[in-house]
């Protein structure tokens, strides 16, 4: 080999290794790139700085993205939380206002005739009409909202893992968090939270009478508004019957209503106490034909929340526990002097309210 073939040689064996080197470098370098995030979360400006960190799997920000805001529209039509389905005073009407402006505009809505009192029939009309309002919503908003949860698979059921997804994904959590939750440990989560799902497990159960599983649309109803629900309705129409109809004939009288019975272990004892009242409670609210007798139709009326008998009841509650001057109706000063009692009562929070019953 001659000298210029062993000089071209000696300037190979150092160019290659070199170039190799930096055709290695420029590969690594590029492959690295798409390991980077491609998807660009937007904050808010006024987001605090606490909550700006960590994120991608941040379980306080509620994300931009989420794919229940393809759904936004939809949801702003359906009720706020049962937990998360009540209308509260935070609605969008109330969201700007205190307390105390909440309750001046709910005494100048519920006082029509301008004298500045609320009696009984002026409270019961505007609690009845609440109640009235909330039960139409719950029952006409209840498809929407199975509808918006029951999406995998969409079969016609809501499974507790697509009511579960729901529930993480609309207090803001990823949805990498949401698909690798843990549901035996709920690790990440606050007391508040994990006490809610326990809640919410319960009256699951309660409501899952076809499978434990799933519920279906009707089932739904009682699960989100049992105050709403046909179901629950026929259920304590069951009651009434257990407890007073003693001749078992599914007709219940005016004696067996208003005349208690105790059994004991020798004899049975009858109870007399309030049998007035409720043997005008019996021919005012239940026995609405008259005869002396009530039927099924009848007591499912008396039972439904709209019902006048319990917006007669919780204004007399609320007149009984507020009238300082006993006058016998409530002016605006002693609505203010017991806001908690008002902002829990179904005069202002009619959800909330029922919701604590239930």
């Amino acid at each position: 080999m001659n000298k210029s073939s062993l000089t071209i040689c000696h300037r190979w064996s150092f160019t290659v290794p070199i170039l190799c080197y930096i055709l290695f470098f420029i590969m690594i370098w590029t492959l690295s790139v798409p390991l980077k995030p491609n998807i660009r979360i937007e904050i808010p400006n006024d987001t605090p700085m606490e909550l700006k960190r960590g994120v991608e799997d941040t379980f306080e920000i509620r994300m931009k993205n989420s794919n229940f805001n393809s759904d936004k529209n939809a949801e702003d039509n359906l009720l706020n939380e049962k937990n998360e389905y009540l209308i509260n005073v935070n609605n969008k009407e109330n969201i700007n206002k205190d307390q105390t402006e909440i309750l001046e505009d709910v005494f100048k809505k519920a006082d029509k005739n301008k004298n500045g009192k609320l009696d009984t029939r002026e409270l019961s009309e505007w609690i009845r009409m609440k109640i009235i309002e909330h039960i139409t919503s719950a029952v006409s908003n209840n498809y929407g909202l199975f509808s918006l949860i029951d999406r995998n698979p969409k079969n016609g059921v809501v499974s507790w893992k697509e009511y579960h997804s729901y529930f993480l994904k609309k207090r803001g959590f990823s949805k990498k968090y949401v698909k690798n939750h843990d549901e035996k440990r709920h690790k990440g989560l606050e007391r508040s939270l994990k006490e809610q799902i326990m809640r919410d497990k319960a009256s699951w159960m309660e409501a899952a009478r076809t499978n434990p599983d799933t519920l279906t649309v009707d089932e739904f109803l009682t699960f989100t508004h049992p105050e709403s629900s046909a179901t629950n309705q026929l259920a304590l129409v069951d009651d009434l019957y257990d407890k007073f109809d003693r001749d078992g004939d599914e007709l219940l009288t005016e004696d067996e209503f208003a005349i208690l019975q105790t059994e004991g272990e020798e004899e049975t004892v009858i109870v007399r106490q309030d049998e007035k009242e409720r043997r005008s409670e019996f021919r005012k609210s239940i026995d609405l034909n008259g005869d002396g007798k009530a039927d099924r139709r009848e007591l499912l009326h008396y039972v439904a929340p709209q019902s006048p008998r319990h917006s007669e009841h919780e204004a007399e509650a609320l007149l009984a526990l507020a009238d300082n001057d006993q006058d016998n109706m409530i002016s605006l000063d002693e609505i203010l002097a017991h806001p908690n009692l008002f902002l829990k009562s179904k005069m202002v929070d009619t959800a909330r309210s029922f919701h604590d019953e239930f």
